[in-house]
Protein backbone atom coordinates (compact mmCIF):
# COMPACT_ATOMS: atom_id res chain seq x y z
CA UNK A 1 0.00 0.00 0.00
CA UNK A 2 1.49 3.54 -0.94
CA UNK A 3 -0.89 5.05 1.82
CA UNK A 4 0.44 6.39 5.19
CA UNK A 5 1.15 4.32 7.83
CA UNK A 6 0.27 4.59 11.11
CA UNK A 7 0.10 2.62 15.15
CA UNK A 8 -2.16 4.06 17.87
CA UNK A 9 0.48 4.64 20.64
CA UNK A 10 -1.58 2.81 23.17
CA UNK A 11 -0.12 -0.59 21.70
CA UNK A 12 2.68 0.06 24.20
CA UNK A 13 0.43 1.72 26.83
CA UNK A 14 -1.55 0.45 30.26
CA UNK A 15 -3.28 3.68 30.24
CA UNK A 16 -4.70 6.43 28.53
CA UNK A 17 -2.27 9.17 29.60
CA UNK A 18 1.04 9.59 28.17
CA UNK A 19 3.77 11.43 27.17
CA UNK A 20 3.89 10.82 23.31
CA UNK A 21 6.88 12.61 22.35
CA UNK A 22 9.22 9.46 23.07
CA UNK A 23 6.69 7.52 20.47
CA UNK A 24 7.60 9.94 17.78
CA UNK A 25 11.25 8.49 17.85
CA UNK A 26 9.92 5.09 18.31
CA UNK A 27 7.71 4.49 15.04
CA UNK A 28 9.80 6.49 12.50
CA UNK A 29 12.36 4.34 13.78
CA UNK A 30 9.88 0.93 13.70
CA UNK A 31 8.79 2.20 9.62
CA UNK A 32 5.72 4.38 10.46
CA UNK A 33 4.43 7.56 8.62
CA UNK A 34 1.94 8.22 11.77
CA UNK A 35 1.05 8.34 15.53
CA UNK A 36 -2.21 7.96 16.57
CA UNK A 37 -2.48 9.72 20.09
CA UNK A 38 -5.38 9.92 22.65
CA UNK A 39 -7.53 13.25 21.46
CA UNK A 40 -8.55 13.88 24.89
CA UNK A 41 -5.25 14.56 26.25
CA UNK A 42 -4.60 17.76 24.20
CA UNK A 43 -7.42 19.08 26.07
CA UNK A 44 -5.30 19.24 29.23
CA UNK A 45 -2.32 20.25 27.38
CA UNK A 46 -0.89 23.81 28.26
CA UNK A 47 0.09 25.75 24.79
CA UNK A 48 3.28 25.37 25.08
CA UNK A 49 3.01 21.23 25.91
CA UNK A 50 1.06 21.46 22.94
CA UNK A 51 3.99 22.99 20.19
CA UNK A 52 6.59 20.88 21.83
CA UNK A 53 4.57 17.85 20.61
CA UNK A 54 3.78 19.44 17.19
CA UNK A 55 7.25 20.21 16.70
CA UNK A 56 8.73 16.91 17.92
CA UNK A 57 6.27 15.28 15.38
CA UNK A 58 7.30 17.89 12.56
CA UNK A 59 11.03 17.61 13.37
CA UNK A 60 10.67 13.70 12.96
CA UNK A 61 8.88 13.73 9.60
CA UNK A 62 5.70 12.00 11.48
CA UNK A 63 2.50 13.30 11.42
CA UNK A 64 -0.39 12.91 14.18
CA UNK A 65 -4.15 11.77 14.37
CA UNK A 66 -6.17 11.86 16.45
CA UNK A 67 -8.56 9.40 18.34
CA UNK A 68 -11.22 8.81 21.21
CA UNK A 69 -13.98 7.15 22.58
CA UNK A 70 -16.21 10.31 24.46
CA UNK A 71 -16.46 9.25 28.00
CA UNK A 72 -20.09 9.40 29.34
CA UNK A 73 -19.84 12.95 30.91
CA UNK A 74 -19.58 14.18 27.23
CA UNK A 75 -22.16 11.93 25.67
CA UNK A 76 -23.35 13.40 22.39
CA UNK A 77 -26.56 11.56 22.25
CA UNK A 78 -27.35 11.49 25.66
CA UNK A 79 -31.24 12.48 26.91
CA UNK A 80 -29.61 15.23 28.79
CA UNK A 81 -29.01 18.59 27.26
CA UNK A 82 -26.03 19.59 30.06
CA UNK A 83 -24.52 16.24 29.36
CA UNK A 84 -24.84 17.05 25.20
CA UNK A 85 -23.93 20.78 26.13
CA UNK A 86 -20.86 19.48 28.03
CA UNK A 87 -19.84 17.33 25.21
CA UNK A 88 -20.13 19.59 22.07
CA UNK A 89 -18.03 21.97 24.71
CA UNK A 90 -15.27 19.37 25.34
CA UNK A 91 -15.31 18.45 21.45
CA UNK A 92 -14.82 22.13 20.86
CA UNK A 93 -11.89 22.13 22.71
CA UNK A 94 -10.09 19.15 21.01
CA UNK A 95 -10.97 20.62 17.63
CA UNK A 96 -9.31 24.21 19.39
CA UNK A 97 -6.24 22.17 20.63
CA UNK A 98 -5.62 20.23 16.67
CA UNK A 99 -5.98 23.01 14.96
CA UNK A 100 -3.02 24.79 17.54
CA UNK A 101 -1.42 21.79 16.15
CA UNK A 102 -1.80 21.21 13.03
CA UNK A 103 -3.66 17.94 12.98
CA UNK A 104 -6.08 17.30 10.29
CA UNK A 105 -8.22 14.39 11.02
CA UNK A 106 -9.97 13.26 14.72
CA UNK A 107 -11.48 9.73 14.63
CA UNK A 108 -13.39 7.46 17.24
CA UNK A 109 -16.73 7.22 18.80
CA UNK A 110 -17.16 11.06 18.39
CA UNK A 111 -20.56 11.14 18.03
CA UNK A 112 -21.79 9.81 21.21
CA UNK A 113 -19.84 7.76 24.23
CA UNK A 114 -17.80 4.77 24.38
CA UNK A 115 -18.60 2.12 25.72
CA UNK A 116 -22.30 2.43 25.76
CA UNK A 117 -23.74 1.94 28.44
CA UNK A 118 -26.68 -0.60 28.98
CA UNK A 119 -28.73 -2.28 25.91
CA UNK A 120 -31.20 0.32 24.35
CA UNK A 121 -34.01 -0.69 22.38
CA UNK A 122 -34.06 -0.41 19.20
CA UNK A 123 -36.48 2.78 19.65
CA UNK A 124 -33.83 4.07 21.71
CA UNK A 125 -31.00 3.89 19.48
CA UNK A 126 -32.93 6.35 17.32
CA UNK A 127 -33.84 8.71 19.52
CA UNK A 128 -30.03 8.59 20.70
CA UNK A 129 -29.20 8.88 16.74
CA UNK A 130 -31.54 11.97 16.46
CA UNK A 131 -29.79 13.40 19.14
CA UNK A 132 -26.38 12.91 18.32
CA UNK A 133 -27.01 14.39 14.62
CA UNK A 134 -28.26 17.63 16.16
CA UNK A 135 -25.19 17.66 18.57
CA UNK A 136 -22.78 16.99 15.64
CA UNK A 137 -24.81 19.67 13.26
CA UNK A 138 -23.02 22.00 15.83
CA UNK A 139 -19.77 20.73 16.83
CA UNK A 140 -18.97 20.21 12.55
CA UNK A 141 -18.74 24.52 12.05
CA UNK A 142 -16.09 24.65 13.77
CA UNK A 143 -14.67 21.56 12.36
CA UNK A 144 -14.69 22.81 8.82
CA UNK A 145 -13.85 26.51 9.70
CA UNK A 146 -10.52 24.34 10.97
CA UNK A 147 -10.64 22.15 7.77
CA UNK A 148 -10.16 19.16 10.07
CA UNK A 149 -11.68 15.53 8.72
CA UNK A 150 -14.24 14.59 11.87
CA UNK A 151 -14.18 10.31 11.15
CA UNK A 152 -16.72 8.70 12.68
CA UNK A 153 -16.13 5.13 13.91
CA UNK A 154 -18.41 2.07 12.77
CA UNK A 155 -18.10 -0.18 16.03
CA UNK A 156 -19.63 -3.46 16.94
CA UNK A 157 -23.03 -3.33 18.74
CA UNK A 158 -21.46 -4.49 21.78
CA UNK A 159 -19.64 -1.20 22.19
CA UNK A 160 -22.13 1.44 20.75
CA UNK A 161 -25.10 0.86 18.62
CA UNK A 162 -25.79 4.21 16.73
CA UNK A 163 -23.42 3.06 14.49
CA UNK A 164 -22.36 -0.28 13.32
CA UNK A 165 -22.07 -0.75 9.57
CA UNK A 166 -20.83 0.83 6.73
CA UNK A 167 -24.11 1.87 5.71
CA UNK A 168 -25.62 3.50 9.02
CA UNK A 169 -22.43 5.34 8.62
CA UNK A 170 -23.23 6.58 5.08
CA UNK A 171 -26.59 7.39 5.61
CA UNK A 172 -25.50 9.52 8.72
CA UNK A 173 -23.25 11.41 7.26
CA UNK A 174 -25.78 11.98 3.95
CA UNK A 175 -28.46 13.65 6.63
CA UNK A 176 -25.90 15.37 8.24
CA UNK A 177 -24.41 17.09 4.48
CA UNK A 178 -21.12 18.58 5.98
CA UNK A 179 -17.89 18.06 3.56
CA UNK A 180 -16.10 17.22 7.15
CA UNK A 181 -17.78 14.34 8.46
CA UNK A 182 -15.94 11.31 7.32
CA UNK A 183 -16.34 7.50 8.45
CA UNK A 184 -13.27 5.67 10.15
CA UNK A 185 -13.71 1.72 9.35
CA UNK A 186 -12.12 -0.45 11.54
CA UNK A 187 -10.98 -4.29 10.65
CA UNK A 188 -12.05 -5.17 14.03
CA UNK A 189 -15.53 -3.94 14.07
CA UNK A 190 -16.41 -5.10 10.55
CA UNK A 191 -15.23 -8.57 10.96
CA UNK A 192 -18.22 -8.48 13.74
CA UNK A 193 -21.08 -6.65 11.62
CA UNK A 194 -20.53 -6.68 7.84
CA UNK A 195 -21.39 -9.59 5.06
CA UNK A 196 -18.49 -8.78 3.40
CA UNK A 197 -15.89 -6.39 4.65
CA UNK A 198 -15.03 -5.87 0.98
CA UNK A 199 -18.28 -4.75 -0.11
CA UNK A 200 -18.69 -2.82 3.26
CA UNK A 201 -15.33 -0.94 2.09
CA UNK A 202 -16.80 0.05 -1.55
CA UNK A 203 -19.89 1.23 -0.60
CA UNK A 204 -18.04 3.92 1.89
CA UNK A 205 -16.77 5.52 -1.11
CA UNK A 206 -16.45 8.92 -0.68
CA UNK A 207 -16.64 9.38 2.81
CA UNK A 208 -13.67 6.91 4.16
CA UNK A 209 -12.06 9.14 5.88
CA UNK A 210 -9.61 7.38 8.03
CA UNK A 211 -8.91 3.26 8.46
CA UNK A 212 -7.84 1.37 11.46
CA UNK A 213 -6.70 -2.32 10.80
CA UNK A 214 -6.09 -5.39 13.17
CA UNK A 215 -6.33 -8.86 13.73
CA UNK A 216 -10.09 -10.49 14.59
CA UNK A 217 -8.39 -10.65 18.21
CA UNK A 218 -6.78 -7.68 17.86
CA UNK A 219 -3.03 -9.03 17.32
CA UNK A 220 -0.68 -7.43 14.78
CA UNK A 221 -1.86 -7.47 11.22
CA UNK A 222 -0.45 -9.91 9.24
CA UNK A 223 -0.39 -12.54 12.02
CA UNK A 224 -4.58 -13.97 11.94
CA UNK A 225 -7.14 -14.99 9.77
CA UNK A 226 -8.23 -11.06 8.55
CA UNK A 227 -8.61 -11.10 4.77
CA UNK A 228 -6.04 -8.98 3.97
CA UNK A 229 -6.35 -9.80 -0.14
CA UNK A 230 -9.82 -8.54 0.33
CA UNK A 231 -9.29 -5.14 2.09
CA UNK A 232 -6.68 -3.63 0.70
CA UNK A 233 -7.66 -4.72 -2.94
CA UNK A 234 -11.03 -2.94 -1.93
CA UNK A 235 -8.97 0.10 -0.48
CA UNK A 236 -7.38 0.37 -3.51
CA UNK A 237 -10.61 -0.11 -5.84
CA UNK A 238 -11.67 3.24 -4.00
CA UNK A 239 -8.81 4.70 -4.36
CA UNK A 240 -8.55 5.15 -0.47
CA UNK A 241 -5.53 7.71 0.39
CA UNK A 242 -5.79 8.14 3.86
CA UNK A 243 -3.94 6.81 6.88
CA UNK A 244 -4.26 3.42 7.54
CA UNK A 245 -3.73 3.35 11.03
CA UNK A 246 -3.07 0.24 13.06
CA UNK A 247 -4.81 -0.38 16.76
CA UNK A 248 -3.94 -3.82 18.46
CA UNK A 249 -4.43 -4.60 22.36
CA UNK A 250 -2.24 -7.41 22.78
CA UNK A 251 -1.09 -7.29 26.85
CA UNK A 252 -3.30 -7.25 29.53
CA UNK A 253 -3.43 -4.23 32.51
CA UNK A 254 -4.46 -0.87 33.12
CA UNK A 255 -7.09 1.05 32.36
CA UNK A 256 -6.27 -0.01 28.56
CA UNK A 257 -6.44 -3.49 28.94
CA UNK A 258 -9.66 -3.21 31.24
CA UNK A 259 -11.76 -0.89 28.75
CA UNK A 260 -10.30 -3.27 25.67
CA UNK A 261 -11.07 -6.28 27.30
CA UNK A 262 -8.07 -7.90 27.00
CA UNK A 263 -8.44 -10.73 29.47
CA UNK A 264 -5.27 -13.22 28.50
CA UNK A 265 -1.87 -11.90 27.42
CA UNK A 266 -1.71 -11.82 23.23
CA UNK A 267 1.68 -11.12 22.89
CA UNK A 268 3.18 -14.45 24.46
CA UNK A 269 4.97 -12.59 27.32
CA UNK A 270 6.72 -10.02 24.88
CA UNK A 271 9.53 -8.48 25.84
CA UNK A 272 9.85 -4.24 25.04
CA UNK A 273 11.93 -5.42 21.86
CA UNK A 274 9.65 -8.36 20.71
CA UNK A 275 6.82 -5.37 20.79
CA UNK A 276 8.96 -3.49 18.74
CA UNK A 277 9.66 -6.00 16.42
CA UNK A 278 6.19 -6.89 16.32
CA UNK A 279 5.17 -3.80 15.53
CA UNK A 280 8.10 -2.78 12.72
CA UNK A 281 6.49 -6.29 11.00
CA UNK A 282 3.03 -5.17 10.93
CA UNK A 283 4.53 -1.86 9.66
CA UNK A 284 6.44 -3.63 6.65
CA UNK A 285 3.51 -6.33 6.15
CA UNK A 286 0.92 -3.37 5.57
CA UNK A 287 3.10 -0.95 3.22
CA UNK A 288 3.35 -4.65 1.19
CA UNK A 289 -0.21 -5.02 0.81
Amino acid sequence: MKNPVGIYYAYWEKEWNADFIPYIGKVKSLGFDDLEINAGAIVDMTPAERKRLAEAARDAGITLSYCIGLPGEYDLSSESAAVRKNGIEFVGKILDGMNEMGGKTLGGIIYATWPMVGSPTYEEKMQMRTRSIESLKEILKKAEQYDINYCLEIVNRFEQCILNTAAEGVDYCKELGSPNVKLLLDTFHMNIEEDSIGDAICSAKGYLGHFHIGEPNRKTPGTGRMPWGEIFGALKEIEYDGMIVMEPFIRVGGQVGKDIKVFRDLSDNATPEKMDEMAAAAASFVKRG
